[in-house]
């Protein structure tokens, strides 16, 4: 082994424990919010049902709103894992991909607990900003690596439009999240009907 193995193990190590760890602490929170709302749940609910001291949840996340938006961006990445499916599933069938991956989404999100607390009048505003004011951090980390499947995928777009299409895409996802569609079967194919002319014509070159 060499020195530069020696040195990246234990990095390796502590990366794979923070990852455990914040899959652990995120999977106790959905499992709290079945029984709890998201106004009263505290980081020392949250710790103790992970089974993680407190201060190794504010190490991992700093902050309750900082599990909060750890929470969001899992969501958001299993939205793009499912538009990246969609995609691989259905080659150069645009519009039967982005209706997949959005229907997918729309029956996973509206299951979710914590989604589920911001339908309604009532919604938290912390969480509302997640998805609204602050989501930057969310379509920049869910845009960039759904433009990486635009881009090495068969639509093979150009690095600009990949990204003009990710972030509308995502966009669009977040923006059901508060008001989940009726009728979800409708809601995908409409956005489908909406996209697929953009996503044809870059995967034409153009």
């Amino acid at each position: 082994m060499t020195a530069a193995d020696r040195t990246s193990t234990p990095s390796r190590y502590r990366a794979a424990a923070s990852t455990l760890a914040r899959d652990t602490a995120l999977d106790a929170l959905r499992e709290l919010l079945h029984a709890r709302t998201w106004r009263t749940v505290t980081m020392s609910h949250i710790a103790k049902a992970a089974g993680l001291s407190r201060q190794s949840l504010y190490n991992e996340f700093g902050s309750r709103r900082g599990v909060a938006q750890g929470y969001a961006i899992r969501l958001t990445d299993m939205f793009v894992d499912l538009c990246g499916s969609a995609l691989y599933q259905h080659p150069n069938n645009a519009r039967a991909a982005l209706q997949q991956g959005f229907s997918a989404f729309f029956e996973l999100s509206v299951l979710d607990p914590l989604v589920r607390s911001l339908h309604g009048d009532d919604a938290p505003e912390d969480l509302l900003r997640l998805i609204t004011t602050d989501s930057a951090v969310l379509i920049d980390r869910a845009g960039d690596r759904l433009a990486e499947t635009l881009q090495h995928g068969w639509v093979g777009a150009s690095p600009r439009h990949a990204d003009i299409a990710s972030k509308a895409i995502v966009r669009l996802a977040l923006s059901y999240i508060p008001e989940p569609p009726d009728d979800i079967a409708s809601a995908a194919e409409d956005i489908a009907l909406l996209l697929t002319p953009f996503i044809e014509s870059i995967a034409d070159g153009h």
